[in-house]
């Protein structure tokens, strides 16, 4: 499973693609904001992170637009900046609509804002490169999450869909389990997440005792 980085701040991005080799990038409005600077200054700092390498990053169009035509042209704007860009646009009629049109200019799409597998399904047939189910949101809203992103996995797999599924809004190390044990392809995570994940308790209690026993060795050798 591939490993994506939640966010738009350039610290957070260099780390983990250095030290974890993260597999992507996914932005949101709300992580731009958190990064103190304007939309398109961000998006670009972070294209030229990646200049020259393969890496997809995901950005938002702006989701004031609601008719084809507009989230269309703008969504164009966005993937010329740059070739790895892949936007983002949201499950809607509009937003579906348009996706299709951008999937026959060449241009990827991630369907994002994705809360059930029937919303997942149109995702699949029109060819999006990626769609984004959120889990946490629906957890945070009281929504029994078990079984949801099973059921977009098999679907895909019932049908060969091209599209990669991306757990989106993933908020601790369990969510991220769950989407590997379903067979996603892709899970999306803040920094903060991916930290915890790489830690346990007892793991730190293990290289406590280890510590004390290998000091207590070179005491009672020493010499």
């Amino acid at each position: 499973m591939k490993y994506f980085l939640d966010s738009a701040m350039i610290e957070e991005i260099e780390h983990a693609y250095e030290h974890w080799g993260i597999d992507g990038v996914t932005t949101n409005p709300k992580h731009i904001l958190s990064s103190g600077k304007p939309f398109l200054a961000v998006i670009r700092e972070i294209a030229a992170v990646f200049r020259g390498v393969r890496f997809p990053i995901s950005v938002e169009v702006d989701p004031h637009l609601s008719g084809v035509e507009e989230i269309t042209s703008a969504a164009a704007k966005l993937a010329a900046i740059s070739e790895n860009f892949v936007v983002k646009v949201a499950c809607t009629e509009q937003g579906l609509s348009a996706a299709r049109r951008l999937k026959r200019d060449g241009i990827a799409t991630n369907i994002t804002l994705v809360f059930s597998p029937a919303q997942a399904i149109q995702a699949g047939r029109i060819g999006a490169r990626f769609v984004s189910p959120f889990v946490g949101w629906k957890e945070t809203n009281g929504e029994e999450c078990d079984t949801f992103i099973k059921e977009v996995t098999t679907i895909y797999r019932n049908y060969a869909f091209e599209t990669e599924i991306i757990v989106a809004a993933v908020r601790n190390a369990r969510h991220i389990v769950d989407a590997a044990v379903s067979g996603a392809h892709i899970v999306t995570a803040g920094f903060a997440v991916y930290k915890d994940s790489f830690a346990h308790p007892f793991t730190d209690h293990g290289l406590d005792v280890f510590t004390r026993s290998w000091d207590e060795t070179e005491a009672a050798f020493d010499g």
